[in-house]
């Protein structure tokens, strides 16, 4: 099977495996397993923040960061297609008491500053849950991977200066987006008061995410990160993953990004099927299969017959998701597998 399905489905590499095996431990819940608090280090390091903590999952350090930044019955000011919103069981609403404000996201990820001048409630009236942070998504998924410009976080940063809001920006693969855009890690959160990445998206660790902001707001975020259950302990084993992650795996995204593009060639000339953009910044393609009478769970299950592994984030669009796994000859498999369900469709 040649799984598209996400960047989720990879497996370990065998240096992974290996520093998996000799992982120094010790109880992270004292502070005292020295992997994890390297890795803690590096992330701090790379992002040019002060501090870091490693937590369970990508929606766990979003919620904890946002417990952090927000008291309860705060808004967060987030885009009405970002992960945050959609798929992360609203536990932001659930577990953290705060209140999620969508606002309309463009066509390349972002919120326009109008929409966000517009969700801004007056904080003296006493009927509206005031604001207490705005969140971006870099790069943004549900868009199509794409990447979020630093001209305009500087925009978004200024903006939430004027408000005295927070800035959360949720890089679950920030390092896809660094790639992309030529810049660094830390030139990317440089205007961001909290970033939370993922290990196990495009880096191909089995585990974890990494919180990164200021020093006093990492140890409000450990406390919330022990409340919702992520008191770890010998998390080193997991950790060292995450070390090896860091220091093999991001360059490398430049392959997964050539190939999403060659994946994007192929298949849009093929009759039948639409992109959803021509602009393929990152690790993603979204299409469309121009077939009223084949419903995209028929179309992915033909697919699945031949081989080929996608999935779908709504009705009538299919994701392709690239990852270290895929080859070009994987990329060639796809379309003719693409190509042999349309073609039996006319048949």
């Amino acid at each position: 099977m040649i799984d598209l399905l996400s960047d989720t489905v990879t497996r370990p590499t065998p240096e992974m495996r290996r520093a998996m095996f000799d992982a120094e431990v010790g109880d992270c819940g004292y502070g005292e397993d020295p992997t994890v608090n390297r890795l803690e280090s590096l992330a701090a390091q790379m992002f040019s923040k002060e501090d870091a903590a490693f937590v369970s999952s990508g929606c766990q350090g979003n919620l904890t960061a946002l417990l952090a930044h927000c008291p309860r019955g705060y808004e967060v000011i987030v885009g009405d297609r970002s992960d945050l919103y959609d798929f992360e069981a609203g536990s932001v609403s659930v577990v953290g008491g705060l209140v999620l404000h969508p606002v309309a996201t463009e066509t390349d990820g972002r919120i326009s500053l109008d929409n966000l001048h517009s969700a801004i409630r007056d904080k003296n009236d006493y009927q509206c849950a005031p604001p207490g942070a705005i969140v971006l998504e870099n790069p943004h998924c549900q868009l199509g991977g794409r990447v979020l410009p630093g001209s305009y976080i500087k925009q978004v940063r200024a903006f939430a200066d004027e408000h005295k809001l927070a800035l959360h920006l949720d890089g679950a693969r920030i390092f896809n987006a660094a790639i992309a855009s030529g810049r660094t890690p830390a030139e990317i959160a440089e205007d961001v008061d909290s970033i939370v990445f993922s290990l196990s998206k495009g880096l191909a660790a089995p585990f974890g995410s990494v919180v990164c902001g200021t020093r006093p707001f990492i140890d409000r975020l450990r406390r919330y990160r022990k409340l919702v259950g992520g008191g770890l302990r010998q998390a080193g084993i997991m950790a060292s993953a995450g070390i090896v992650a860091l220091q093999t795996m991001v360059e490398r995204l430049a392959e997964d990004h050539r190939r999403a593009q060659l994946l994007a060639q192929k298949i849009g000339a093929i009759p039948g099927i639409c992109l959803e953009s021509s602009i393929v910044e990152t690790n993603m393609v979204f299409f469309r299969v121009e077939d009223a009478g084949l419903t995209t769970a028929d179309f992915l299950s033909a697919l699945s017959r031949r081989g080929v592994r996608m999935g779908t984030l709504r009705e009538g669009v299919v994701r392709a998701v690239v990852h270290y796994h895929i080859t070009d000859d994987d990329v060639d498999a796809i379309a003719r597998a693409i190509q042999s369900v349309l073609q039996a469709r006319s048949q």
